[in-house]
C-alpha cells in the first residue's frame, strides 16, 4: 500500500524532474511513511512513498526489470501474485523479490496491456517502458485504489491523490465550477472528471497509454450481472460462504499484523468471523458516540462477544467531529459532505495504533443487494406495469407522494441517488448565485441507465452504484480515511471470485420488496448467530442534525455561510435562511447544510489559503 506520482513529457531534465516529483510525493507522505523512492530519466518521472506490508525488505519502488528497461510503481495488493509469479516462472521469467510489485513487471513483458485482467486484488500502478517510451497505467476493476491524470498539451501527470498533482509547475490549478450543481445534489460527481479543471479520475478497469505525447484511455474489463436459476438457496449460501472465506483467506496475506473493523452489522461481522478462524488474537476496532440512539457500539460489543474477539473502541464527540472535518476535507483532495467519513476518520486513527492492515465489509451492499433503495426499485418495477396515463394521473392527484410521482418518471430521472441531497434541482439551484448551465444530476446518470435497459429495476440501480456511488465516494472515503493514518484497508467482498457468484444471483436472492442481502444473509446464518445475520442495516447514522441546532456549531457554520467563499457562490441569505430553520425545527436541513459547509471548508483548503494548508 502506498502512494505513487509522476509525469511523461518529451523531453525535462531529470535532475529538475527529480526535484518537482519529490516535492509531489511530500504531498502524500501520509499514503507512505516507510519509505520514498524515485526516478527520473530525460522523458519519464515516477515516484513512490511506501507502505510496507509484503516483502518489508525487499519491495521498495519504483522496480525495476532485469535490464533497467522497465521500471514501475503500485499502488495496492495483488493478492494471487504467487500463482501468477509461478506462471512467469515457468515461462522463464526470473524473479528477484517475494514482492507482489516485481508480478507487475514480468506480466508486462508477458502479457502487454492484457496484464490487468489477470489481476486478482486493489491496485493502481504505471510503468514506463524505455525501450518503446510507453507509459501505461491500470486501476483495479472495482475503482479500490485511485489514480488522478492531467494533460496539458504533450504533458501527463498521475498520481494516487490530485493534491500530489498541484506541486508540479506544468499544472495549471483552476475550479471546474461548472460541476458544482453536481456535487451539490449527489456529493460526488458521476464520470471521470473532478472539481479541477482538467483532472480526470481514471475509471474503474480502465487502462491508459501515453505515447509520443499522446494518451489513450480504454475499458479491460466489465462488470455485468448474469443470472443463473440453477440453485437453491442453500446451494447458493454454501457456494458464497467457500468464495468469501477464500477471499478473506487472500486478503489476509501481509508480513504484518491484520485487524478487522467491527459495526455489529452483517456484513463487518461476517469479515471478523472468518478472520478470527483463520489467525489467532485477531484484533477488532469499532466506533461510535456518546449519544446512544445513534451508537454503533451496543451492537459491536454485542458481535464481538459472540465472535469472541476483543474489540477496541472510539468514542466520538461535537467538539472532536467539527474540528476534523477541516483535515478530513484536505485528506479526500474533493470536498465530500458524507457524514459517515468523520467516524471512520478516528475510527481509522484508532486501529492504526495497534495494526497496519484491517479488512471492512465495504461493497457487500453493492454486490448482494443491501440498500432499502433496491427494495424499493422491486416496488417501482411493479408501478411501472400500470399504464402511463394511470401513473401520470395518480401522481397528479396525490402532487405529496413521493413514490408516486417518481412512478410517473422515466427510470433514469427516478435514480435517487442522482437527487441524492435535493429532491428537485430547481430547489438547489435557488441557493446558487448564477447559472453554470448545468444537466440535471438525472440527466448526468441517464447514460448509465440506458447502457442496462434490459435489466429489472433492482439490478439496474445496483449496476449503476457500482459505476458510481461505489467508486466516487464509500471506496473513496475509505481509502482516503485509512490512509490519512497510514493505514492499509483491504475490502474482501470486492473480490473477482466473491462477484463471480453475486453476478449470478437471481434479484430474488439478492433483493424483495421487504428484505436485502438474501442470499448474503443466508450465507452468514451459518456462521454468525441469527440475530446478527438477520440485523437490518443502519447504515453509519451520526447525530450532526442535532449538534446544528446547539449554538456553538450554528455560529460555527453561520459564519461560513456568510464569508467570502459562501458569498462567491451562493446566495448566503438563502444558506442562513436554510440554517434557521432546520434550527427552529421547521425544516430537516442537515444533509443540504452541511454539503453547502463541506464545500466551502474545501474551497477555502485548496483555492484560498497558504497550499498546502497549517491542518
Amino acid at each position: 500500500m502506498c502512494g505513487i506520482v509522476g509525469f511523461g513529457e518529451e523531453h525535462h531534465d531529470p535532475a529538475a524532474a527529480r526535484h518537482t516529483l519529490q516535492a509531489m510525493a511530500a504531498l502524500i507522505r501520509h499514503r507512505g511513511p516507510d519509505g520514498e523512492g524515485l526516478y527520473a530519466d530525460d522523458r519519464a518521472a515516477l515516484g513512490h512513498r511506501r507502505l510496507s506490508i509484503i516483502d518489508l525488505e525487499g519491495g521498495g519502488q519504483p522496480m525495476f526489470n532485469e535490464d533497467g528497461s522497465l521500471v514501475v510503481v503500485f499502488n495496492g495488493e495483488i493478492y494471487n501474485y504467487r500463482e501468477l509469479a509461478r506462471q512467469l516462472s515457468a515461462a522463464g521469467h526470473v524473479f528477484a523479490t517475494r514482492s507482489d510489485t516485481e508480478v507487475l513487471l514480468h506480466g508486462w513483458e508477458q502479457w502487454g496491456k492484457a496484464l490487468p485482467g489477470k489481476l486478482r486484488g486493489m491496485f493502481a500502478f504505471v510503468l514506463w517502458d524505455r525501450n518503446t517510451g510507453t507509459m501505461f497505467g491500470a486501476r483495479d476493476v472495482f475503482g479500490i485504489k485511485p489514480l488522478y491524470y492531467y494533460r496539458r498539451g504533450e504533458l501527463l501527470l498521475f498520481a494516487s491523490e490530485i493534491k500530489a498533482l498541484l506541486a508540479h509547475p506544468g499544472f495549471v490549478k483552476q475550479f471546474n465550477e461548472a460541476r458544482l450543481p453536481d456535487y451539490l445534489s449527489m456529493e460526488y460527481l458521476p464520470g471521470d472528471e473532478t472539481l479541477f479543471t482538467g483532472v480526470y479520475e481514471l475509471l474503474p478497469a480502465h487502462s491508459f497509454i501515453w505515447q509520443a505525447g499522446k494518451l489513450r484511455v480504454e475499458r479491460y474489463a466489465a462488470l455485468r450481472f448474469a443470472e443463473k436459476r440453477d440453485r437453491t438457496l442453500a446451494e447458493w449460501a454454501e457456494a458464497i460462504d467457500a468464495a468469501f472465506t477464500d477471499s478473506v483467506a487472500a486478503h489476509r496475506i501481509a508480513d504484518v499484523e491484520v485487524g478487522c473493523f467491527l459495526s455489529g452489522g452483517v456484513d463487518s461481522s461476517l469479515v471478523a468471523c472468518k478472520a478470527a478462524r483463520q489467525q489467532e488474537k485477531l484484533r477488532c476496532f469499532s466506533v461510535g458516540y456518546a449519544e446512544e440512539d445513534y451508537s454503533e457500539l451496543p451492537a459491536a460489543r454485542q458481535a464481538a462477544e459472540a465472535l469472541g474477539v476483543p474489540c477496541t473502541e472510539t468514542t466520538v464527540g461535537a467538539e472532536e467531529f467539527f474540528a476534523a472535518n477541516r483535515a478530513i476535507q484536505w485528506y479526500l483532495d474533493e470536498p465530500m459532505p458524507n457524514p459517515a467519513e468523520v467516524p471512520l476518520y478516528f475510527l481509522c486513527r484508532t486501529a492504526r495504533q495497534q495494526v497496519k492492515v484491517v479488512l471492512s465489509g465495504e461493497g457487500a451492499d453493492e454486490l448482494f443487494g443491501g440498500y432499502p433503495l433496491y427494495c424499493q426499485a422491486v416496488h417501482a418495477e411493479a408501478w411501472q406495469q400500470l399504464p402511463r396515463g394511470v401513473r401520470r394521473l395518480l401522481a397528479r392527484y396525490a402532487p405529496g407522494c413521493g413514490f408516486l410521482r417518481r412512478g410517473a418518471l422515466p427510470r433514469w430521472r427516478r435514480s435517487a441517488r442522482a437527487n441524492y441531497v435535493f429532491a428537485d434541482p430547481a430547489e438547489r439551484d435557488r441557493y446558487l448565485n448564477r447559472d453554470v448551465g448545468a444537466p440535471s444530476p438525472a440527466r448526468r446518470c441517464k447514460p448509465y441507465f440506458d447502457a442496462v435497459q434490459g435489466l429489472d429495476e433492482a439490478t439496474a440501480v445496483q449496476w449503476v452504484d457500482l459505476q458510481t456511488w461505489l467508486p466516487r465516494d464509500i471506496l473513496r472515503k475509505a481509502d482516503r480515511m485509512s490512509m490519512a493514518h497510514s493505514l492499509e484497508l483491504r475490502v474482501p467482498f470486492l473480490d473477482r471470485a466473491v462477484w463471480a457468484q453475486a453476478r449470478a444471483l437471481p434479484r430474488p436472492l439478492r433483493c424483495t420488496r421487504r428484505k436485502t442481502k438474501v442470499a448474503l444473509r443466508a450465507a452468514a446464518a451459518c456462521s454468525l448467530p441469527s440475530e446478527i445475520s438477520g440485523r437490518k442495516k443502519r447504515g453509519f447514522p451520526v447525530p450532526l442534525a442535532d449538534w446544528l441546532r446547539q449554538d456553538k456549531y450554528y455560529q460555527m457554520v453561520r459564519e461560513k455561510f456568510t464569508g467570502p467563499v459562501a458569498s462567491r457562490f451562493f446566495d448566503t441569505t438563502a444558506l442562513c435562511d436554510l440554517l434557521e430553520a432546520h434550527r427552529a425545527g421547521k425544516v430537516k436541513g442537515m444533509t443540504k447544510i452541511w454539503s453547502f459547509y463541506c464545500f466551502i471548508l474545501w474551497y477555502e483548503l485548496y483555492f484560498t489559503g497558504p497550499f498546502p494548508p497549517d491542518l
